[in-house]
């Protein structure tokens, strides 16, 4: 190994007026929104291009203070350098910084206080054009002996986006709110996600449950509901039934979870003679929002069925499929989930993957790319996949992951939740309309993203059947 590098300044004594040092930096869009993160300045002005094209410099622009760092930086590492204390600093700015732009720093020692060790500076940051966009004068308390230490390593910093979030809940702006039965919506949580969700025109809530219960959750928290239609229902057996019954009767396209058991929800919705069964089998999806992974990742059954067998595991993947089609996200790529890429007799699991994969070259399965079995690594990197040797549209690239059993998909979703900071969204396909089941421990994007998703592929739904009857 060779020698670490080092970093060494220079002392008080050792700089000369005159002196100078400088670097060059392209600011990104990346540093812009990390310095947003950090100093918790979201002015639209430096995130919003929408917004900042309106306003005076007609677009986004870097914080001010965000190129007054670039001084700091050349202070602290080259001149002075290390063991500088930065006292002051007079700055003028005088031009926008964008992203892409390049700015070259500069610092020039102007004058030196010999009782005090202090250095005034002449800074100025140039863009690539020649244009000063910041110039100013800093004050340092230089070190007063020779200082030499190894270079550190920054770390590595990413940015934690939930794009796909973001972009289904922006579509629901082209759609009008989709009617809503909410079973039970008694405490704060639950509540609070419908009254966002229809603040965002995403549904028209009808509430079902004890109606002075929820108009006293409302007054507490500040929630009005003052539009929305309450149906009174005296408990949470009750409320299920009732929402289920206004889906049936048409008036409503949507049902969502308030604060009852999933277990009280479901036997309502697959009673049979009064619930919302169709020739489907009903199954659960979560899409997860991996903000290090470049599309939704739908994982399915990880809510709804315990041990599928063969005959529902095609069920699954075709709900799974038509939710991806229904969003506008075209054919999905489909990875059949099991602990090894090869089948093996042993585990069940791959023999129900292989299956899979021909019933859909037989077009038992429409709609989708399907491989299988796959591991998990060679189901999402491209990398794993080529040390593998599997090449497929599928290996490396998969957008919906289909797991052999309910405590797999439990578990690979909760793991992608607290390990990766994904967010995972919840909808029950398979019945009549979709089924929204939130968790009082989502957050309000994952609630609006619920949301957004089933409104999205309920009125995909609709228009299609529009569509039917138009083609009869």
């Amino acid at each position: 190994m060779g020698e670490p590098l080092m970093v060494s300044n220079r002392t008080f004594d050792e700089i000369e007026i005159g002196e100078s040092a400088s670097f060059e930096r392209v600011i990104t869009k990346e540093d812009i929104e990390l310095y947003a993160a950090v100093s918790g300045d979201a002015n639209p002005m430096h995130l919003d291009e929408a917004f900042a094209r309106q306003a005076r410099f007609q677009g986004v622009v870097a914080h001010g203070m965000l190129t007054a760092g670039l001084i700091s930086n050349l202070l602290g590492n080259k001149l002075p350098g290390p063991g500088t204390i930065h006292v002051g600093q007079d700055l003028r700015f005088s031009a926008p910084v964008r992203a892409g732009d390049t700015i070259t720093v500069s610092v020039t020692a102007k004058e030196k206080d010999p009782e005090r060790k202090l250095v005034r500076f002449d800074c100025a940051c140039i863009n690539q054009d020649g244009r000063p966009v910041l110039t100013g004068v800093a004050t340092v308390l230089a070190p007063t002996e020779r200082l030499v230490a190894p270079a550190r390593e920054l770390p590595e910093i990413r940015l934690q986006r939930h794009d796909s979030y973001r972009r289904l809940i922006e579509r629901t702006n082209e759609i009008p709110p989709i009617p809503c039965a909410v079973a039970h919506p008694c405490d704060e949580p639950s509540l609070h996600g419908v009254v966002e969700a229809a603040e965002k025109g995403i549904i028209v809530p009808i509430l079902v449950g004890p109606a002075g219960k929820i108009r006293a959750v409302a007054r507490e928290h500040a929630l009005d509901i003052a539009s929305f239609e309450l149906v009174d229902a005296p408990h949470s057996h009750a409320a299920a039934a009732k929402a289920v019954e206004l889906v049936r009767a048409g008036k409503a396209e949507l049902l969502m979870k308030g604060s009852l058991h999933t277990d009280e929800l479901m036997h309502e919705i697959v009673a049979k003679e009064t619930g919302l069964r169709t020739e489907r089998r009903i199954s659960h999806v979560f899409i997860m929002d991996v903000p290090t992974y470049p599309d939704p990742l739908f994982i399915t059954d990880a809510a709804i069925n315990i041990f599928p067998d063969l005959e529902t595991k095609a069920d699954i993947v075709r709900n799974a499929i038509d939710l991806h089609r229904g969003l506008g996200l075209g054919e999905p790529r489909v990875a059949i989930l099991s602990a090894v890429e090869t089948v093996n007799p042993k585990i069940p699991g791959t023999i129900d993957a292989a299956a899979l994969c021909k019933m859909a070259d037989r077009g038992q399965i429409k709609g989708g790319f399907l491989d299988g079995p796959l591991a998990l690594d060679n189901a999402i990197s491209p990398e794993a996949a080529r040390i593998k040797g599997i090449a497929s549209p599928v290996a490396g690239h998969a957008q919906i992951l289909v797991v052999p059993d309910l405590e797999a998909g439990n578990m690979l979703a909760k793991n992608l939740s607290f390990l990766a900071n994904a967010d995972a969204a919840g909808i029950v396909l398979g019945a009549r309309v979709p089924v929204i089941l939130t968790s009082r421990a989502d957050n309000v994007r994952t609630r609006l993203a619920s949301c957004a998703v089933a409104a999205l592929y309920a009125h995909s739904r609709r228009q299609q059947q529009v569509a039917a009857v138009a083609a009869e």
